[in-house]
């Protein structure tokens, strides 16, 4: 039996992944702030990505179970909207710390228990080689430096055996969407520099999202990730053409379109 870590696992993707992998024959250590009951080839982890600590306890559980890892993956994080200028501090720091820094600490720690052959996935996001857009700045760029995190552990695991993989999704059909919608409603109430903005381009996210993918298509490609025997490094999936047009353009093209779209 294989065995793999996997961060998120009670989110929508994490959970999909949780489920398909189980069915494959994998045990999964099933890693989150809010974990369920235990279920076959599935074992609940409780862990705060932010406390070190925290993580040490999971290390140790899962090595009373094994020492040998077949894969990590990383599916947890959090979404943030609103103004660059206007977002707390606290907020601007909670993002870097479950997007980037949970993902650093995680792979860090287990990086003990894998092997030749071993792979980690991370997880970012479509908008992660785009250009960020307004509003959702503080997402892009930490799923941007997510991004280059994970071209350079690569480069380096490459030299012990271990693959490293990202995962691009768009919009996806689990509760990450709920908490985008949530975040910029949130955002639309509190700013004081762009109300009449920031409504406009709720609409445009609306839309945006509403072209989206069930999670079960992630838990297939998770799957797949883990069969192949050299995966490749990035695998996009539901990649908005809209979001690929714009990003082609000019960047002062591009701050022109956004200007007459939001103004």
């Amino acid at each position: 039996m294989k065995y793999v870590v996997l961060v998120g696992a009670y989110g929508g993707m994490g959970k999909a992944v949780a489920k398909k992998l189980a069915s494959d024959g994998y045990f999964i250590f099933a890693l989150d702030k809010k974990v369920g009951e235990a279920e076959e080839n599935i074992l609940p982890i409780e862990i705060d990505l932010t406390d070190t600590e925290s993580i040490e306890r999971a290390y140790e559980q899962v090595c009373e179970v094994t020492h040998d890892v077949y894969a990590v993956l990383n599916f947890a994080g959090i979404y943030t909207a609103g103004s660059l200028v206007e977002m707390s501090e606290e907020k601007l720091v909670a993002s870097y710390e479950i997007n980037l820094f949970g993902a650093i600490r995680i792979n860090r720690a287990f990086l003990p228990l894998l092997h030749q052959g071993s792979r980690i996935v991370i997880t970012t996001s479509e908008l992660a080689p785009l250009d960020p857009l307004p509003f959702t700045g503080i997402y892009a760029l930490t799923k941007s430096a997510l991004d280059k995190y994970a071209y350079s552990l690569r480069m380096e695991l490459q030299l012990l055996g271990i693959s490293v993989t990202v995962v691009r999704p768009g919009a996806v059909d689990t509760g990450m969407l709920g908490a985008s919608t949530k975040a910029l409603n949130e955002f639309c109430d509190e700013t004081k520099l762009y109300s009449s903005t920031a409504k406009r381009f709720l609409k445009i996210v609306d839309s945006v999202e509403s072209r989206n993918i069930k999670p079960e298509k992630i838990g297939r490609l998770a799957s797949k990730i883990l069969r192949k025997k050299r995966p490749r490094y990035v695998y996009s999936i539901n990649r908005n053409p809209l979001l690929l047009l714009l990003n082609i353009l000019p960047d002062r093209l591009q701050n022109t379109i956004i200007k007459l779209i939001l103004k």
